[in-house]
């Protein structure tokens, strides 16, 4: 690492430990030619997560829009504010996991879904109508069969 003062080429590493959030690593540096200090973090670069609508279109995975969704499935249930961030940062922790940064929004519903009938399955209908797309009353009736 190249000093941030003088730009000599090279500096040492006095003290490394992680960042107080765990997610970078921070590293306490000295230069040896003008002595002075300075402090650098090393963090992993991670790609975005493309969601591959069912139009076609990609778009950046966006954990706020699930929330919004998973916040109106919920509305007047049981649901905690809580349960539904967990919900959410497993969902995407999930995503993360998977061997593509590409990722169907099936995939992505099938695995919200699950979750969240076993959660609160008026949240699950809910959420199921907009993402199997119930177009009459007989689907929502054959959905809560299926709970049943």
């Amino acid at each position: 690492m190249y000093c941030l003062f003088c730009k000599h080429t090279d500096s040492e590493v006095m003290e490394t430990r992680l960042s107080e959030d765990g997610s970078a690593v921070r590293r306490r540096r000295i230069c040896p030619k003008c002595q002075k200090r300075f402090t650098t973090y090393e963090r992993v670069e991670e790609l975005p997560i493309l969601v591959i609508k069912r139009d076609g279109r990609r778009e950046r995975f966006d954990r706020e829009k699930l929330m919004r969704g998973l916040f109106r499935a919920a509305e007047k249930t049981s649901l905690t504010g809580a349960q539904i961030e967990a919900l959410a940062r497993e969902v995407e922790q999930e995503m993360k996991e998977e061997s593509s940064t590409e990722i169907d929004s099936k995939l992505i519903g099938k695995s919200v879904a699950k979750k969240l009938k076993s959660l609160d399955k008026i949240a699950y209908i809910r959420f199921a109508s907009v993402f199997k797309r119930f177009v009459d009353i007989d689907d929502i009736e054959k959905e809560v069969k299926r709970l049943l």
